[in-house]
C-alpha cells in the first residue's frame, strides 16, 4: 500500500495559500473558497446528498446543476459591483465542482434547492449496493 507523495509533503507542510482563505471575510467580501466550491457528501434515507457552499448567489441567475454520465457539474459564477464615493469596486468569477456519483444513481430523479447561502443537491439511489467481501489470492507457483 503506497500514499501519495504530495500527502506525506503536505502533512509535514502547511499549504502556504491556506492563511489567504479566510481573507475575503476579513475584510468583508462575499467567501467563496478559491480552489472551488466547497461540498459536504453523504448518503441519507436512499438519497446521496451533496451540499454545497454558495453564499450570496441568486439561483436563479447564477447557478448551473447539470447530471452527465454519472457526473453530476455544479457551476456558480459570482458578479458584484459596488459603487461608492465617486469610486467603483467589481469582483467576479466562475467556481465549478465535479462531482463522481455512486453506482445506482437514478439521475432522472435528482432534485436541487437552494437554501440559506447552501445548495442542497438530492440524488436518489436505486437498489442496494453490493456488500463488501473478501477476495481469496491464489498462488500461481
Amino acid at each position: 500500500m503506497t500514499t501519495e507523495p504530495r500527502r506525506e509533503v503536505r502533512r509535514g507542510l502547511p499549504d502556504l495559500f491556506d492563511w489567504a482563505e479566510g481573507l475575503p471575510g476579513m475584510l468583508g467580501w462575499p467567501q467563496i473558497n478559491p480552489r472551488g466550491i466547497r461540498v459536504e457528501e453523504g448518503a441519507e434515507d436512499g438519497h446521496y446528498l451533496v451540499r454545497a457552499e454558495l453564499p450570496g448567489i441568486d439561483p436563479d441567475r447564477d447557478v448551473s446543476v447539470q447530471v452527465d454520465q454519472g457526473v453530476l457539474a455544479i457551476e456558480a459564477e459570482r458578479r458584484e459591483e459596488r459603487r461608492e464615493a465617486g469610486r467603483s469596486e467589481f469582483r467576479y468569477g466562475t467556481f465549478t465542482r465535479r462531482i463522481p456519483l455512486p453506482r445506482g444513481a437514478d439521475e432522472a430523479g435528482i432534485t436541487a434547492r437552494y437554501v440559506g447561502g447552501i445548495l442542497e443537491v438530492s440524488v436518489p439511489i436505486r437498489g442496494r449496493r453490493d456488500e463488501a467481501r473478501s477476495v481469496p489470492v491464489s498462488r500461481a507457483d
